[in-house]
């Protein structure tokens, strides 16, 4: 253990880093959710279709991945 002084330093870096990460983690949620909401679009559109139930399980199971980010 260190000084009070040196305690709160270590404190404070441990705060700066988990604000950074944070922060990260929101921009990358924004990046997900308009990649999503053009994906929606370009479906509804017409331009991305289903040919085979493979194609439906293969998307449903990245809609997972993603959500895990």
């Amino acid at each position: 253990m260190g000084t009070p002084d040196e305690n709160n330093l270590m404190l404070q870096h441990e705060l700066e880093i988990m604000a950074g990460i944070l922060k990260s983690k929101a921009q990358y949620r924004k990046i997900v959710k308009a990649g999503i909401a053009k994906w929606v679009k370009d479906f509804q559109d017409g331009h991305i279709e289903f040919r085979t139930v493979d194609d439906l399980k293969k998307t449903h199971r990245n809609r997972y991945r993603i959500a895990e980010g």
